[in-house]
């Protein structure tokens, strides 16, 4: 109970205002917004009885039937890019499709993430509230209807435009694939781990970085935690104040080629939190190891962050990445995608780890000016991945091990604590 009580103070503390700068041409300012917060009382009464909780069903999950995770053939969903544009990070496992079993999807189902993360008090009690912001590139058309069958599938309550839940800025009409499974994957993700959480998704006209970009400010103008699920090499420095938003998190991929001589941004930047990824073997106990493919690096422009002084990260510069989940296609999560698709796939990638680490910024509800500071100074709330590698230089920016290395960052969220 007094820790009932502590989270609940802290719940509803008063944020302080601050306005952003340097805008994009023809963009409103944004001041941060306060939070939604319920009363005091309805804060205690969720947080020791929780009678408004978002309870899973007990509906048996491809995991817990012994049925995942497994090896197999995977995919990326976009492709390379030229100097200037960004590509999604999301990876499709090309050995499955549909149902593993009865009623049963292939790859881990919002139970078992919440599970291995340590998140099914939060998930169920907090987020309320709160709105976490995507920004992709293309008209998704079916993304709101494939939400909602996800959610169906695992008992998740409705989410749409007309519940006030989901809502689409789009700035194109015009579709692609692979971003379009993105979509899906990213509001699905969120759905998982913030079941409470209202969700935005704001599709950027193209892949360029300055569309991109404007995408970007918008969301940070009504949302203050914000998944982007693509990189671009870093380089591209004439947008760098949009991602400067100074009122919640802006979480953004670290990629998916490994150690990268060239640092992917805008996950680079020291105002990002910048995620990484990990092979989730088990969700109880939880066993982790860091993805082959996780994207890690130095950079050669942005100097290295006060909250990294204290880290060995083998750079002098800002290193990447901050902290991890599951990202291993071998690994992956369920999702439904009906675009070009068929229903129930599996995806993998620093795609899947990027808005399930926005999510859990959401459930913690706090909106900070520093958000990877908050991540260095309380890495006893994390899960510290201390095994695999992701290419060939050596630790710590190649080895999972104690403490800081680039794989995975400081670990995987241990519940919401260090958020």
């Amino acid at each position: 109970m007094r820790l009932a009580t502590a989270t609940a103070i802290a719940a509803v503390a008063v944020l302080t205002a601050c306005t952003k700068a340097n805008l994009l041409p023809g963009t409103a300012s944004a001041s941060c917004r306060p939070h939604p917060q319920q009363s005091f009382s309805s804060i205690l009464q969720d947080a020791t009885s929780a009678p408004n909780a978002t309870s899973l069903p007990r509906v048996a999950t491809a995991a817990k039937l012994g049925l995942w995770p497994r090896h197999g053939p995977s995919a990326r969903v976009c492709g390379d890019v030229r100097a200037g544009f960004a590509r999604c990070q999301a990876w499709l496992r090309t050995d499955i499709q549909g149902l593993l079993g009865p009623n049963t999807p292939g790859g881990y189902a919002p139970s078992d993430l919440q599970t291995a993360y340590g998140l099914t008090t939060d998930s169920q009690t907090t987020g309320g509230g709160q709105t976490v912001a995507i920004v992709d590139a293309y008209d998704d058309p079916n993304v709101e209807s494939d939400l909602n069958v996800y959610r169906s599938q695992y008992g998740l309550p409705a989410c749409t435009v007309s519940n006030g839940c989901f809502t689409k800025q789009k700035y194109t009409s015009q579709t692609n694939a692979g971003w379009a499974a993105e979509e899906s994957v990213d509001v699905e993700m969120v759905s998982a781990i913030c079941p409470k959480c209202k969700i935005l998704l704001v599709e950027a006209a193209s892949t360029s970085v300055a569309d991109l970009s404007s995408a970007e400010q918008y969301a940070t103008s009504q949302a203050d935690y914000v998944s982007n699920s693509w990189s671009t090499n870093e380089g591209t420095e004439t947008y760098d104040d949009v991602y400067e938003d100074g009122c919640g998190a802006i979480v953004a991929s670290t990629g998916d080629h490994g150690y990268n001589s060239t640092a992917q941004w805008p996950a680079i930047l020291p105002s990002v939190v910048g995620v990484g990824g990990t092979s989730l073997t088990a969700i109880s106990p939880r066993a982790e190891t860091a993805w082959l493919r996780a994207g890690s690096g130095c950079s050669k422009i942005y100097g290295k962050p006060s909250f990294q002084s204290g880290s060995n990260t083998g750079c002098s510069m800002r290193a990447q990445a901050d902290v991890s989940a599951d990202a291993d296609p071998d690994t992956g999560v369920a999702i439904y995608d009906t675009f070009d698709r068929h229903g129930w796939l599996v995806f993998g990638g620093t795609s899947v780890a990027t808005p399930i680490v926005a999510s859990v910024f959401a459930l913690a509800g706090y909106a900070s000016a520093n958000p990877a500071g908050n991540l260095y100074s309380h890495t006893s709330s994390l899960n510290d991945v201390i095994s695999g590698s992701n290419g060939a230089c050596g630790a710590p920016l190649c080895v999972a091990g104690q403490g800081w290395d680039g794989p995975t960052g400081l670990g995987t969220p241990n519940s919401s604590g260090a958020f």
